[in-house]
């Protein structure tokens, strides 16, 4: 083979600078977000509670919405029981936000982490950040 040396060395420079991003970042994620929850409207209740358990809401937030998006505009259903019997207003803005009123402080922290890029203001009102 001629000049092996050489194309040798320039493969082991190539998948050395392929491979430095990866080398270089490893053990340096970012540290998993805390969703602020200290708005205005979650301080003054007595007991901190959502639409559904905290464990829940992590992890099925969106289909919740999702389904609470299709009751609404395709059943015309706008009431939620929820599992504790409690009902409330299907609404992402009437409900959700009244309480998590900080989107970038809630919403945006988490989902930027995850890299989820959420389409709910696609059609909903961006609010106005609370406190």
């Amino acid at each position: 083979m001629y000049n092996g040396g050489k194309i040798l060395l320039g493969l082991i420079i190539f998948i050395g600078l392929m491979a430095s991003p990866f080398i270089f970042g490893l053990g340096k994620g970012d540290a998993k977000p805390t969703p602020s929850i200290d708005t205005p409207e979650i301080k003054a209740m007595a007991k901190k509670q959502c639409v559904e358990p905290k464990e829940v809401m992590k992890t099925e937030h969106m289909k919740m919405l999702n389904d609470w998006r299709d009751s609404v505009v395709r059943d015309g259903k706008r009431l939620y029981k929820a599992t504790d019997g409690k009902e409330y207003n299907m609404s992402l803005q009437n409900t959700c936000m009244k309480c998590h009123s900080n989107k970038t402080k809630f919403c945006d922290k988490c989902h930027t982490y995850v890299g989820a890029q959420p389409y709910c203001w696609d059609c909903h009102l961006t609010p106005k950040e609370g406190v």
